[in-house]
């Protein structure tokens, strides 16, 4: 049977998967030194990349596809590790799905594919679930196969603000899966008024040493531009996100900040060796299932980020037709609410917050989930780099990490 939905999904829907794991759909980034391994593979397409030709569409015979995804990201019967969603799937269409947790960071999985992707061969992947920066490159290369909307209907149901991205106008190539936001968190028992920005944290004297900021640059990094009034969804400048560098080295330095981190940074709130952080908002409401409710997340008032994991077909896969049939029944309001209920991220589909009261009034107003006009004026998507500047930041931000 599906897995019953909690009473207060705000909390008691993560208690399950955060006990299993203290890891969420952003929590498996590699360390410094892997991301900056991964910064020799970001700059330049192979040659004749552009010109791969996807592979041939073996669905009308085969039903069967391979889903390669973030770990505790889709909705689980506890005790089993079933999808309930995904069997209603199967019985429906027929299809079978194998769905992997083969995604642990995006630079890793990239260093993993990377030369199959090059020669157009099959990653052992139909659809794959990555972050706009990456799912931009993959499709700056030539490594995603264009999507046949008229075997997704249900793609009326994208929310229109997610349609025309720089890097994909009209979703040709990619869909939305989830977002989510980053932001700052701190001990609410330790400091019951809280913060508004992450200046703030880092002038308070009870936090030097005892604050962690995230390893995805473009969140650490994003948070500090805004509050330095760029926007990060322009064209900024070098000297904009130099100078935006320079804080983060100075604190580090100074021992302001304790570490930068992926996941694991939870881990040191749980015990009180980091008080404070720049996080994301899965990750806490997670931190506060499993630990009690120590933590508050906010965005800061200047703004915080905005990302989105997306589909993607890749150049080699043999099951288009499947794999888009899935995007398709994830676009259907009703799933998409009963996977949001499990995993409490952004949901990209319009009518999916509907859906959701029916399920419970309280899970439709989950701001994390279904972010109102006032949160989402707050939360800035971290503008598409350029090859060049891709991977210059992210040398300058690796060095910074390596010093840490």
């Amino acid at each position: 049977m599906p897995r019953s939905l909690p009473e207060d999904p705000l909390i008691r829907s993560l208690v399950v998967q955060a006990r299993r794991a203290q890891l969420t759909r952003r929590g498996m980034l590699a360390g410094a030194t892997a991301a900056a391994t991964a910064l020799a593979l970001a700059a330049c397409a192979p040659a004749g990349a552009n010109k791969l030709k996807p592979a041939s569409d073996v669905s009308s015979t085969d039903k069967k596809m391979i889903w390669a995804n973030w770990p505790l990201y889709m909705d689980t019967t506890e005790g089993t590790g079933a999808h309930p969603t995904l069997d209603s799937f199967t019985t429906k269409s027929g299809i079978k799905v194998d769905y992997r947790e083969d995604v642990d960071d995006n630079s890793s999985y990239y260093a993993k594919v990377k030369d199959q992707l090059a020669l157009g061969k099959d990653i052992g992947a139909d659809t794959v679930c990555l972050t706009d920066w990456m799912v931009s490159r993959w499709i700056r290369f030539g490594y995603t196969q264009t999507l046949d909307h008229s075997k997704i209907p249900n793609i009326k149901n994208l929310n229109p603000n997610l349609l025309n991205i720089d890097y994909d106008k009209g979703r040709k190539q990619s869909l939305p899966w989830q977002g989510g936001f980053a932001g700052i968190c701190w001990n609410k028992q330790e400091f019951p008024n809280g913060f508004t920005s992450v200046s703030e944290m880092l002038k308070e004297p009870k936090l030097k040493g005892r604050i962690e900021v995230l390893s995805e640059m473009r969140d650490t990094v994003g948070l500090v531009m805004l509050e330095n009034n760029v926007d990060i969804s322009g064209n900024f400048t070098d000297a904009q996100f130099h100078n935006a560098l320079a804080v983060l080295k100075k604190n580090i330095d100074d021992g302001v900040i304790r570490s930068v981190k992926g996941n694991s940074y939870t881990e040191d709130l749980v015990s009180g060796d980091a008080l404070a952080a720049i996080c994301w908002s899965g990750d806490v409401t997670a931190t506060n299932a499993s630990n009690g409710d120590k933590w508050t997340f906010a965005i800061p008032d200047a703004g915080g980020t905005l990302w989105n994991d997306n589909f993607l077909i890749p150049i080699g896969a043999k099951h288009k037709a499947n794999a888009e049939a899935v995007m398709n029944w994830y676009y259907d309001p009703q799933i998409a609410a009963e996977v949001a209920a499990y995993v409490n991220y952004i949901t990209p589909v319009v009518g999916a917050k509907e859906a959701a009261a029916s399920i419970d009034p309280v899970l439709a107003e989950n701001n994390l989930i279904f972010p109102d006009e006032a949160t989402l004026k707050k939360a800035h998507v971290f503008h598409t780099l350029t090859p060049a500047q891709e991977q210059s930041y992210s040398s300058a931000f690796q060095s910074v990490l390596l010093g840490a």
